[in-house]
């Protein structure tokens, strides 16, 4: 609702008034794809981390006690799009001020949904991507973003990287199933249904 004109009624207009409906792209299957909630964690993840921003302001409880970003100790890697119209990159930016982490700070070009599906290939994509160690001093956004050289391509790889770097060395996929409850394996996770089309 925040772009009606531009993501709903012009789709309306062409796709039903028109009957010219576009090819599925990996965009537009992204955009159909349903959130998958219960719907009490649904309407508290809108109104609690959304709307109220209870996590950022040490509201948001787990377990009976409130929860402060100020506690995390593991390295973050946080990811911003530039017009991005739900959550602008300069409000996630201010990841930084909140944790007393590691922090590496990736902003991509695109939107909300087009800058993270932003797949190796796409053409016209390029993305920022520096590093603040807790002993580093606090740059805010606009020096970030005309210091911070631009790389080409998708950023998918270079959280790929990172993640690897962090990570341990590679084990074998999960069966799907529950053997011990009688229910065997039919493949390895994630599924053949996921590969289908």
């Amino acid at each position: 609702m925040l772009r009606s004109n531009d993501l709903i009624w012009s789709r309306l207009v062409h796709d039903y008034l028109l009957g010219e409906r576009e090819e599925m792209t990996d965009l537009m299957a992204w955009n159909a794809d349903a959130t998958r909630m219960p719907y009490r964690m649904h309407s508290e993840y809108l109104r609690k981390l959304f709307l109220d921003n209870d996590l950022a302001e040490g509201r948001f409880e787990a377990g009976g006690r409130p929860v402060s970003l100020a506690d995390v100790r593991a390295p973050i890697f946080a990811v911003g799009t530039e017009r991005d119209h739900v959550a602008p990159w300069r409000s996630t930016y201010k990841i930084f001020l909140q944790v007393q982490s590691d922090v590496t700070y990736l902003l991509t070009t695109g939107g909300h949904n087009a800058g993270i599906v932003s797949e190796p290939g796409h053409p016209g994509r390029s993305f920022r991507v520096s590093t603040k160690r807790t002993t580093d001093h606090y740059i805010d956004p606009e020096t970030y973003y005309a210091s911070t050289p631009v790389k080409q391509g998708s950023w998918w790889p270079d959280w790929a990287c990172w993640l690897e770097e962090r990570s341990g060395p590679p084990t074998a996929a999960p069966a799907m199933g529950a053997p011990q409850f009688g229910y065997l394996p039919l493949g390895d996770a994630p599924g053949l249904y996921v590969l289908e089309e």
